[in-house]
């Protein structure tokens, strides 16, 4: 149980980091110290009016005791005695009253000093907070696209990594095809490979194309030479010379035959 319920954790850490973004969280921390610093600067509101509130009570009870004071003099000076007593007397009790009042208006005044120079020293971090949240947000948000980027180059990369190799897979089987085409004309121009379209020739036959190949060259380079020369066409005299021997040569070559 211990085991599955760590497993649990880790995978709920690891979700709640993947759905966190740095910048929320800034800005959630940044609002909750405008809340404090809210909340110190109603503080200092709260003593400023407390200790108005004491100057107005003190200020209330200086003027009575004035009074008093006066209207102790004046039934002084008419002779009764016992009115200037009773005069002096109240007016010792609102003294101590007035003392009392003094006391308390220093210390909500100091109260009121500390809270005020605290609230501009909060005023001062949350300042340099939200710099520096802007700061870490810039930077986060320039991080977060630069990875995109990367991570787009990186796909496009993988792909183009797979077309070269088809390119260089197909250029590989094209040499290959290129080579044994290649090799298969040379068998075939060799003879080491047999014609399959029936029409071999024998080698009777070729020695005869060869040299009525080199007979067409033989007069064709005696009629040019003629007509250079101004002379009668060579290619004529050649077919009129082999004209007539051509039936001798068949005589001597029947002979041998008639003689059998």
């Amino acid at each position: 149980m211990k085991r599955m319920g760590m497993i649990f954790r880790a995978k709920a850490n690891k979700a709640l980091d993947r759905a966190e973004d740095p910048r929320e969280t800034l800005d959630y921390s940044y609002q909750k110290q405008l809340e404090l610093l809210q909340k110190v600067r109603r503080g200092v509101a709260d003593v400023a009016t407390s200790r108005k509130r004491l100057e107005l009570q003190l200020n209330q009870l200086q003027g009575q005791s004035a009074k008093l004071e006066d209207q102790g003099r004046k039934a002084l000076a008419l002779g009764r005695e016992d009115l200037a007593r009773e005069a002096l007397s109240r007016r010792a009790a609102l003294q101590q009253q007035v003392s009392d009042l003094e006391v308390q208006h220093q210390t909500l005044q100091g109260e009121e000093e500390k809270l005020t120079l605290a609230a501009q020293r909060l005023q001062a971090k949350v300042d340099a907070f939200r710099t520096k949240k802007e700061t870490i947000k810039a930077t986060y948000t320039a991080a977060q696209a630069q990875t995109r980027i990367a991570e787009s180059f990186s796909g496009i990369s993988e792909e183009m990594s797979d077309v070269g190799l088809a390119i260089q897979r197909a250029e590989d089987k094209t040499a290959q095809l290129q080579a044994r085409a290649g090799a298969i004309d040379e068998l075939l121009a060799s003879g080491a490979l047999d014609d399959q379209s029936g029409l071999a020739k024998d080698d009777i036959q070729a020695e005869l194309d060869r040299l009525s190949g080199g007979t067409d060259v033989e007069l064709e380079l005696q009629r040019m030479k003629a007509e250079l020369a101004g002379g009668p066409s060579a290619q004529q005299q050649a077919i009129e010379g082999g004209g007539a021997a051509a039936p001798q040569d068949r005589t001597q070559q029947s002979h041998p035959r008639f003689e059998k």
